[in-house]
């Protein structure tokens, strides 16, 4: 980061794969740096969402849930694929329950409005969220830190970096996450819920300097969950009226909305639990050729995870059953990227790339107590393997065509082929008996390919002004659902969408001030949308293309220096998301109805200032986030959920002593202490928002 005396910090970002200012950066874009996600205990990917322009990142039961701009998934099933891409260090992680991992000695977050789809590639039609961690440095430094707040809320994390030689640095980073259960049990168990913590996490870093043109950074990441994904309570603790098909909203405690009170009438719940294990070993080389610069950037992660889960599974208006799910998963993948990027300002600059992906998955999920239905005690799905594989070629040229005026043009060819062998069991046992026991095959291949563009103007209107404007276009690949050939309804298409968009970035008041500015128009095509429905007797996971939508808004964010010590920020989003032609069943029509997780408006405003004692500094914050009402869709219900709109505020206070190496922060996030949905599936169940949290940390650094 940059910074003038008194002024706002200027961040170097790497948002179009090369380092550049952030304010000279022609995309729309947020960025979070680590002391900020500190300071405001934000320690996981589900926790930032609230802190930006027309961004929504929730932790739903499957995984992480990310809508940009109201283009948004829900299919985190094997088969799926999601419209915002996550990414760890530049890697591109692919399941969403391997996404919501706890943040670990974070430099800064890039969130990435608008379709990637030229640089970052398939499925990026919402955006990229890239996690970027502190790489070691040539100084010697470290920190430790603990923290306790109410839910019985204990954590501590450390930090060492070792210079060994000019040409070698090291770097640990290690962290402990515990909180007890969110949620109240009603339903006569003994049992805990889920919406607890219990994560272990831990990287080694190494950096070499390979004489004076080149560098090579390895990465090894370990992180172990074990909570329980008993995250959910029925929707009836938020709406009336669901039998109806309008669900309405009504006024409960924050107690009452986290009680699950529901008693199965068929089966009694066992005490769920969850196993995460991922581990990733990551390399980025880069080498100076002179007039370009060859980069590599690799990696292989596995990701297992293993639960019991106990289900409100409603059956009809009115009526719900318990079930229970056994999983257990486990995911490889590798990917692989060469790339090329011009050095020095002449007149034209470019980069040119190959990249290539594969992941493979084995699961097998049951479900059980789904007699009153007709079906047999154990439902089952096994797969292995279900494969997924990527290529791409890309390219990105830059003419500076006049003093001031840049034109870009890039393109992007994906090819993209998934499979899946597996099956359906209705079985009498645990074990699939052929005698007894019945298998509907999961057989399907499928092959798509894209290729996506971008082009874009940019022009100083002042030397720290610039306004520009893109035409690009994303893609997310298609997919199967369960069954084989030559079911009409196996195979869904890719989600294709193109965007306009105009923007200004500027810097005034002598840098004390800052302000981003982008207004857009999205034509979107294909979306998938997915839900539990009914098919041949028995309950699928389906998605389906659901025709066209409207996305169209403006976002402000912005930044103010008052005094020296005092730094206001704020954000404002205008948005309009709504389907053009969709019709869940074939006879009721949803066009003119909003997309999820898309409200009209949202602004927040925060505001930190430094108060310098005669012994320290004392640091006072406050962050205050105030939406207009949302909507989640069920389609295979043809429920509709409105969320009414909120304020949620949070506030910090530290003390750091003149000369100590020690400070201390107290923190409170959502004073209001109010919840509301995050997700709602098929069945009802509903996950809720996290109530008022309280803790307290000290840290050392040295």
């Amino acid at each position: 980061m940059h910074t003038a005396e008194g002024g706002i910090q200027e961040v170097i970002v790497t948002a179009q794969r090369t380092s550049g200012l952030e304010s000279k950066t022609p995309v729309a874009m947020s960025v979070v740096d680590g002391a900020a996600l500190a300071a405001a205990g934000l320690d996981r990917p589900s926790d930032i969402g609230a802190r930006l322009p027309g961004v929504a990142i929730n932790g739903a039961a499957d995984g992480l849930r990310i809508t940009i701009r109201g283009v948004s998934n829900a299919d985190a099933t094997e088969k799926g694929e999601p419209s915002a891409a996550f990414m760890m260090d530049g890697i591109y992680i692919a399941r969403p329950h391997g996404q919501n991992l706890d943040f670990l000695d974070v430099d800064r977050i890039e969130v990435l409005r608008g379709p990637q789809g030229t640089l970052y590639g398939r499925n990026t039609t919402a955006g990229v969220v890239n996690v970027i961690s502190r790489a070691p440095t040539a100084r010697f430094e470290g920190a430790a830190g603990v923290e306790m707040g109410n839910h019985g809320s204990r954590k501590a994390d450390a930090v060492l970096n070792v210079p060994v030689s000019d040409a070698i640095a090291l770097r640990a980073a290690v962290s402990t996450n515990r909180r007890d259960s969110l949620l109240r049990n009603g339903q006569g168990t003994p049992h805990t819920l889920g919406q607890d913590r219990d994560a272990t996490t831990g990287r080694l870093s190494a950096k070499f300097a390979l004489g004076s043109s080149a560098s090579l950074l390895l990465r090894l990441d370990r992180s172990v969950q074990r909570d329980n994904n008993d995250v959910i309570v029925p929707d009836t603790n938020f709406y009336q009226g669901i039998e109806t098909g309008n669900p309405v909203p009504y006024d409960a405690g924050t107690v009452a909305r986290l009680t699950n009170a529901f008693v199965p009438p068929n089966t009694v719940p066992e005490q769920g639990h969850s196993r995460r294990a991922s581990t990733g070993l990551g390399a980025e080389f880069s080498w100076d050729l002179g007039p370009a610069t060859l980069h590599y950037l690799g990696a292989h992660r596995r990701f297992d995870h293993d639960f019991l889960v106990n289900y409100y599974y409603r059956i009809v208006p009115g009526f719900a059953l318990g079930v229970r799910q056994d999983f257990d998963g486990s995911f490889e993948q590798d990917s692989h990227e060469l790339r090329v990027a011009t050095n020095g300002n002449g007149p034209v600059s470019g980069q040119a790339g190959i990249y290539w992906f594969r992941e493979e998955m084995a699961q097998l999920a049951t479900f059980r107590d789904l007699e009153l239905i007709g079906l047999p005690p154990y439902y089952v799905f096994p797969s292995n393997p279900v494969t997924s594989s990527s290529r791409a070629l890309f390219g990105q040229v830059t003419w500076r065509a006049l003093d001031g005026l840049r034109l870009t043009a890039g393109a992007r060819r994906t090819e993209d082929r998934k499979s899946r062998y597996g099956s359906t069991n209705l079985q009498q046992e645990q074990v699939f008996n052929p005698a007894t026991d019945i298998a509907l095959p999961n057989a399907a291949a499928l092959a798509t390919g894209k290729t996506t563009w971008r082009l874009g103007a940019e022009f100083d209107l002042a030397p720290s002004t610039m306004a520009y404007a893109t035409v690009s276009t994303g893609y997310k690949s298609g997919g199967f659902n369960d069954g084989a050939a030559p079911d009409p309804t196996l195979v869904y298409r890719p989600e294709t969408l193109k965007a306009y968009e105009l923007g200004i970035k500027t810097r005034f008041w002598a840098n004390r001030a800052g302000l981003n500015l982008s207004a857009y128009r999205y034509a979107y095509d294909n979306l998938q949308l997915s839900g539990v429905a009914m098919v041949q007797g028995v309950p699928r996971f389906v998605t389906a293309n659901a025709g066209a939508a409207s996305v169209k808004g403006v976002e402000v964010e912005g930044v103010l220096k008052p005094v020296a010590a005092g730094r206001l920020s704020y954000t404002l989003a205008f948005t309009d998301a709504h389907y053009l032609a969709y019709s869940p069943d074939g006879v009721h029509s949803w066009a003119g109805y909003k997309l999820d997780r898309a409200p009209r408006a949202v602004f927040t405003l925060g505001y930190e200032h430094g108060f310098q004692l005669r012994d320290g500094v004392m640091k006072a914050g406050v962050f205050s986030r105030s939406s207009s009402e949302s909507t989640i869709g069920v389609p295979s219900q043809l429920l509709r959920y409105r969320i009414p709109g909120r304020t949620e505020t949070d506030m910090r206070l530290g003390y750091e002593p003149a000369g100590s190496p020690w400070s201390v922060l107290l923190r409170v996030k959502n004073l209001q202490n109010k919840v509301e949905p995050v997700t709602i599936d098929s069945f009802g169940m509903t996950v809720p928002s996290e109530p008022r949290a309280v803790a307290l940390r000290v840290d050392y650094r040295f």
